[in-house]
């Protein structure tokens, strides 16, 4: 089931969510409709904050060196912790299907190590670079209630907050 994603400024999302314990069937309802948000609303990651459940379960699904989504791919992350393996940091355009219509650079570190749950209460690592690695942290970021845009430039926040109440604005008049 497709569920509603909670936007910026919604006060949920800067929430520390929740350490996840039972490893159930209402978790796994809850990835799959996750899953199905994620896909519908062509994003690369969601967090379970996201779809307003303070739980540290978060899902990455990137596209492969074919520019495919592939299910088999996807990345069930629960209860994370990420271990930076050097300093080099890269800068990537981010967005956020919570701070819609809205791309920015942020700088990441560009290759971690991700300690994990699976599902099943499974205890995995992953060594992941590049955007993968990009697209972990910023996930992860939403857990502990931060948004990328926390990350910009006070340059860029003025101009990401100018933005933003034009654009809040315009939507009032054409209601």
């Amino acid at each position: 089931m497709v569920r509603k994603i909670i936007t910026y400024p919604n006060p949920r999302l800067f929430l520390n969510s929740e350490i996840v314990n039972k490893f159930d069937t209402e978790l796994h309802t809850l990835l799959d409709d996750m899953y199905e948000t994620m896909i519908a609303s062509n994003g690369v990651g969601l967090a379970a904050i996201q779809v307003d459940i303070p739980l540290r379960v978060l899902l990455v699904n990137i596209f492969d060196e074919n520019d495919e989504q592939k299910k088999e791919d996807l990345l069930e992350i629960i209860n994370p912790e990420i271990i930076p393996l050097d300093e080099e940091m890269i800068a990537c355009t981010e967005g956020c299907l919570s701070v819609p219509d809205f791309f920015e650079e942020v700088k990441r570190y560009n290759h971690i190590l991700l300690k994990y749950q699976d599902r099943f209460g499974e205890f995995k690592e992953l060594e992941a670079k590049g955007f993968l690695a990009v697209a972990i942290q910023h996930e992860n970021d939403h857990l502990n209630g931060h948004l990328f845009i926390e990350k910009i430039s006070f340059a860029k926040r003025q101009k990401f907050d100018k933005e933003f109440k034009k654009k809040k604005k315009n939507h009032k008049k054409e209601k």
